[in-house]
C-alpha cells in the first residue's frame, strides 16, 4: 500500500511539474534566410564549393583519360610498359581521391570554410534563442526546421518573430506560413 501511494505521489507531481513547463518553437532556417550575412556566406560558399567540385572533375577526367589511352595503345606496349602506365594511373586515382578528402571529407576545406561562415551567425540565433526563451520563461525551445518531426504546432508557441525581432530582422507584416 505505502508503495502505491508513493507511485501515486510521484505521478501527481511529476504531472504538475511537466504542466508547469512553458515551451515554444522557432524555424531556424526561416531566420537564417532573413539574415543578409548568411545568404552572402551561403552564396560564397557555394562558390567555393563549385570551384572545388570542378577541380575533383578535371582530376577525374585525366584518370579517364589515362585509362582510354592505356586502352588504345594496350597492343602496342610491352608488360612493363603496361606496367608502368597502371602505376601512374593509379598514382593519379589516389591523388583524386586524397584531393576529395581534403576539400569534401569531414575537417576538410569545405567543412571548415562553411563553420568558418556560418557558425558565427548561428551562435548569433542562439543568444536570440535564449534571450527571447528567458523573457518568455520558456523552459524548452524546439526547431522545427530541424530533424524533429512536428506534426502539429499552434501558432500560438512560434517564437521565431520574437528572435526575428531580437536580432533585428523583424517584420510584423512578414509572417510565417
Amino acid at each position: 500500500m505505502r508503495i502505491l501511494a508513493t507511485i501515486f505521489s510521484f505521478f501527481v507531481f511529476g504531472l504538475n511539474f511537466a504542466e508547469g513547463q512553458k515551451f515554444g518553437y522557432i524555424d531556424t532556417n526561416f531566420i537564417l534566410s532573413k539574415m543578409p550575412e548568411y545568404l552572402k556566406a551561403q552564396s560564397e560558399i557555394e562558390q567555393l564549393s563549385t570551384g572545388w567540385q570542378k577541380e575533383v572533375e578535371d582530376l577525374q577526367r585525366g584518370v579517364e583519360m589515362a585509362y582510354l589511352s592505356l586502352k588504345a595503345e594496350e597492343v602496342l606496349l610491352t608488360e612493363e610498359m603496361k606496367e608502368e602506365r597502371m602505376t601512374m594511373i593509379r598514382k593519379k586515382e589516389s591523388e583524386l581521391k586524397e584531393y576529395q578528402r581534403k576539400v569534401f571529407g569531414f575537417g576538410g576545406l569545405f567543412f571548415l570554410k562553411k563553420q568558418e561562415l556560418i557558425k558565427p551567425l548561428q551562435d548569433k540565433v542562439w543568444e536570440a534563442v535564449e534571450k527571447v526563451a528567458k523573457q518568455n520563461r520558456l523552459a524548452i525551445v524546439f526547431d522545427k526546421s530541424g530533424e524533429l518531426v512536428m506534426i502539429y504546432t499552434d501558432p500560438k508557441h512560434d517564437y521565431t518573430d520574437f528572435v526575428l525581432e531580437e536580432l533585428g530582422l523583424g517584420d510584423p507584416n512578414d509572417k510565417i506560413k
